[in-house]
């Protein structure tokens, strides 16, 4: 017969190696995202500059566009703009998704007005990749992507489908090996889509 008393520990302590194990060998930015496959969560949120101005899940419609959480509070952030801003300039559509640690919209300890400037300096500086930036005001949209800190960057494509989460510096290596076959993919399909839409347009006409 057994003793439970020395199978139990063992099987406690074989279980808490396999643990630590995995926990030491595994990169956290490779963990399985909650938002692959998914589409965007609806959201209705203010730009950043000009705060009457509302965006909403339409502006992923019929792009390919690459959301990046960022915040100027971040170091990391900083150190992948300038290529970020490369690769816009390269024709690659960006779209930020900004909140500020030091920003409560209900007790602030900082202005709005203040951030915006901390922007402007930060992008005149490092370059500015970003057609605009959705102002995550209570970050709501952050967590409901499962985002946990900055940067991360979102590949979404014309469907308004999130394609690829990647956690940390869009550097080149991730953009080649992570962003870019999937990227030049979805951009011949929404290029022969957009092609193809006036003949089917005229073959439609009575």
């Amino acid at each position: 017969m057994i003793n439970t008393r020395f199978v139990v520990p063992l099987v406690a302590f074989t279980a808490l190696v396999f643990f630590l194990y995995q926990g030491l060998f595994s990169d956290p930015r490779e963990r399985e995202s909650q938002a692959l496959a998914k589409p965007m969560p609806t959201f209705s949120l203010p730009d950043l500059m000009e705060p009457s101005v509302i965006y909403t899940n339409d502006v992923f419609t019929d792009q390919v566009t690459l959301l990046n959480i960022w915040g100027v509070w971040c170091v990391t952030c900083a150190v992948e703009l300038p290529y970020l801003t490369e690769l816009s300039q390269q024709g690659v559509r960006f779209v930020g998704l900004y909140y500020d640690q030091d920003l409560d919209p209900d007790f602030g300890t900082k202005t709005l007005a203040r951030v915006q400037q901390e922007v402007i300096e930060t992008t005149n500086q490092l370059g500015n990749p970003f057609v605009f930036n959705i102002f995550d005001v209570y970050r709501d949209t952050s967590l409901d992507l499962g985002v946990t800190g900055a940067p991360e960057t979102l590949l979404i494509d014309q469907q308004g489908v999130i394609r690829v989460h990647h956690i940390g510096d869009l550097n080149p290596r991730v953009w080649d090996s992570k962003f870019a076959p999937l990227y030049n993919e979805l951009m011949a399909q929404l290029v022969s889509s957009v092609s193809t839409q006036p003949a089917k347009q005229q073959e439609d006409k009575p």
